[in-house]
């Protein structure tokens, strides 16, 4: 008989997954729609693992809410059981070779937003045992998710090799220059930094690689521009854009479908040196399974963006946080 692993056949890892997951991201909606359920399955999820423990993980009266003193050790237990089973099927999957389980990939909101979901589709759709979830974050908590092991890879750009995380490349994208079609260069072919120089712009937050990058280049060019708004994802900047609140310097892949001539404009730049590296990261000290890597190497021979899918698979799950 097996009573004293009676505890661990009731509670599912399903369920510790969820509440994991509930606890990393500190809300409910957000840990349910990770692991494709509702809100309220999830509630009632956590009601079941805190009836069967016996004890309150997560105090609800608090908004938001706060997590217990056991709930915090109990997170940390689990967390660990789920690192060390992740491993073991690792290992035994690699011995099988087999595609099939599940990939956590972590993602900055304008490479998951566009481009992920028509890879995610086309590998599900060849590897249907495979589940692919898909968080999106600041390019930061990417690093983190990769690091903690939260995540398998993470897909982030200007990404640096160390002793602990490993980059595989995936592509370069140039960036263009975007305003709205009424501004006065929206019907130049070509814009220098020159004509940039004294413009209203919308800027990238100050602590993000790709406002670094933006930033050394147009000093480079003894360009200066007017930083009117500084954004953190490049939706709210196109929308800025949008309003005519200011030009911007985006890459190209995230307004390719938005800058159709009516709401706003992509134009080349002719500062080459403005490019947006894309990697993948992963640990150095974790092997990949044959499926993570599978994954990689089809975004590796896709490279350049594929159109968003029309339905989003039934083994696929995404959320978004901004």
């Amino acid at each position: 008989m097996c009573r004293p692993f009676q505890g661990l056949y009731s509670m599912n890892l399903e369920s510790l997954h969820l509440y994991c997951d509930i606890v990393r991201l500190h809300s409910f909606s957000r840990g349910a729609r990770a692991n494709n359920v509702t809100q309220s399955a999830a509630s009632q999820s956590i009601q079941q693992l805190e009836a069967h423990l016996g004890l309150r993980l997560i105090d609800r009266s608090k908004r938001p809410f706060a997590v217990t003193v056991q709930g915090q050790r109990y997170f940390e237990g689990v967390k660990a059981i789920l690192s060390d089973y992740g491993n073991l099927e690792a290992e035994i999957k690699r011995s099988t070779s087999a595609v099939a389980g599940v990939i956590r990939v972590a993602a900055i909101y304008s490479v998951g937003l566009y481009d992920l979901g028509g890879h995610m589709r086309r590998f599900m759709t060849e590897y249907p045992q495979v589940q692919v979830r898909l968080e999106y974050l600041r390019p930061n908590k990417v690093s983190d998710a990769v690091l903690n092991e939260e995540a398998d890879i993470g897909i982030m750009s200007y990404p640096k090799n160390d002793r602990i995380v490993a980059v595989e490349p995936w592509r370069s994208e140039k960036m263009v220059f975007v305003c709205h079609p009424s501004h006065r260069l929206a019907t130049r072919p070509m814009i220098f930094a020159a004509d940039i120089s004294g413009e209203n712009f919308i800027a990238f937050d100050g602590d993000l690689p790709i406002r670094k990058a933006i930033d050394r280049s147009l000093k480079h060019h003894h360009s200066q521009v007017n930083v009117v708004m500084e954004f953190d994802n490049i939706e709210t900047m196109k929308q800025a854009i949008e309003i005519n609140a200011g030009v911007s310097i985006l890459p190209e892949p995230t307004v390719r479908r938005s800058a159709d001539g009516k709401r706003m404009v992509a134009i080349l730049l002719s500062m080459p040196e403005l490019v947006r590296p894309v990697g993948i990261i992963h640990r150095r000290q974790k092997p990949l399974t044959p499926t993570v890597q599978r994954f990689i190497q089809l975004l590796q021979s896709a490279g350049e963006p594929l159109p968003a899918p029309t339905k989003t698979p039934s083994n696929a799950s995404a959320i978004a946080v901004t």
